[in-house]
């Protein structure tokens, strides 16, 4: 099994978080670890492989955005202010059903297909936003978390 280990992701305005291993079991599981908001409001991230009846497998990836709250400017007329809530979370799953017989070079394949799709791939650019056409390659070696998920089947601990 792969080692977990921080993960540092960026959003759409280049922040960057970190998220932290949490737990191994049942599924591993990451979770940002900033100060300034509180637990529910924290992003997270699970992988999971389930081997199907049919003897495939069901590789997921999920990940959980929280959107807090915004506070008002006034509180009660004690100077009580309510703390920040979850006002909803995003979440994206990305699942990958391969096949027993299938390869890394298969799997890598689809993946980095797909990804492009996920990128903006159109009739003119085929990779999308990103230029992602050693990504295959890179990934069928990577000891990140996520590709080792998809390309081996490697649930990390």
């Amino acid at each position: 099994m792969a080692q977990m280990t921080n993960i540092i992701v960026k959003d759409d305005v280049a922040t960057a978080y970190t998220l932290v291993p949490i737990t191994d079991t049942p599924v591993p599981l990451w979770r940002s670890v900033a100060a300034s908001t509180p637990l529910e409001g924290q992003l997270r991230l699970s992988f999971m492989v389930d081997k199907m009846k049919s003897g495939s497998y069901k590789v997921t990836t999920k990940l959980e955005v929280p959107v807090m709250e915004t506070l008002g400017a006034s509180g009660t007329a004690a100077g009580y202010v309510a703390p920040p809530k979850v006002a909803y979370v995003n979440t994206a799953i990305f699942t990958m059903f391969v096949d027993k017989r299938s390869t890394i070079a298969d799997r890598m394949n689809c993946l980095r297909m797909l990804v492009g799709v996920l990128q903006g791939a159109t009739s003119v650019v085929d990779t999308g936003t990103l230029a992602n056409n050693a990504l295959t390659d890179v990934w069928k070696g990577s000891s990140a978390p996520g590709p080792q998920l998809f390309n081996s089947l490697v649930l990390p601990n």
